[in-house]
């Protein structure tokens, strides 16, 4: 059979390799970035914590660091972040301002989860904690909203993602860093909020993804040179 290449047929199926051989390389470079971040995830998460630094340098050095602060919380001024779950159950995680005991200020806490029915303070009363508290954490930035992330409702105390700046504003304090802590409290009080919310397990499935994209790639050759021997 000959091989008579067509122009239409010929000019589709290159786009659509140029589509996929992006796609699978751009899984390829997500592979190794999503590698990174687990290695410094649990490297840092791991490590023994060290206090929080009084001035943060460069953010990225410290994200995942497991940390040890002292101070007390501002429960009056607490947010709402929406868009959580435990165990499959929906609801929400606690971020509560910090003033901390060593005088640099205020820091954000993600203090854990919440059912819904728990939102009121009232009905988790008994972990409001008062006075100084010691506690561990992890510190990670504050990277605002995804694509696909609601606008935040600040009037109704809703949020969907963490934004330092308006949540200062919100609650009349000076300005808050670019990054906040997840507790890692031993337990809480009447046991709301649910603390050490975060995942160590992260799943690193590029590399099939990006396998995929070339299997595609493959197969359009294979069809595209078929179909033009066919012709032919």
């Amino acid at each position: 059979m000959n091989f008579r290449p067509r122009f239409w047929p010929t000019l589709t199926t290159a786009l659509m390799l140029i589509a996929l051989i992006g796609l699978g390389s751009w899984q390829v470079q997500r592979y190794s970035w999503k590698t990174e971040l687990i290695d410094k995830l649990q490297s840092r998460s791991a490590s023994e914590a060290i206090a929080l630094p009084v001035k943060p340098g460069v953010l990225d050095d410290i994200e995942f660091q497991r940390v040890r602060l002292a101070g007390t919380f501002l429960h009056q001024h607490e947010f709402y972040l929406l868009g959580r779950s435990l165990r499959g159950g929906p609801g929400l995680h606690i971020v509560t301002p910090f003033q901390r005991a060593d005088g640099a200020g205020h820091v954000l806490i993600d203090r854990g989860f919440v059912p819904f029915e728990k939102r009121a303070p009232t009905t988790r009363s008994e972990g409001q904690v008062e006075g100084v508290v010691e506690f561990e954490g992890i510190v990670r930035i504050a990277k605002g909203p995804g694509a696909f992330t609601p606008e935040n409702d600040v009037t109704g105390n809703t949020w969907y993602f963490i934004d330092p700046v308006a949540m200062s504003n919100a609650a009349g304090l000076e300005s808050l860093p670019g990054f906040y802590v997840l507790s890692a409290a031993e337990d809480t009080p009447g046991g709301f909020p649910v603390t050490k919310q975060w995942r160590l397990d992260i799943r690193n499935n590029h590399i099939e993804y990006a396998a995929t994209w070339f299997l595609m790639a493959v197969t359009l050759i294979v069809v595209y040179v078929v179909y033009h021997r066919q012709r032919g």
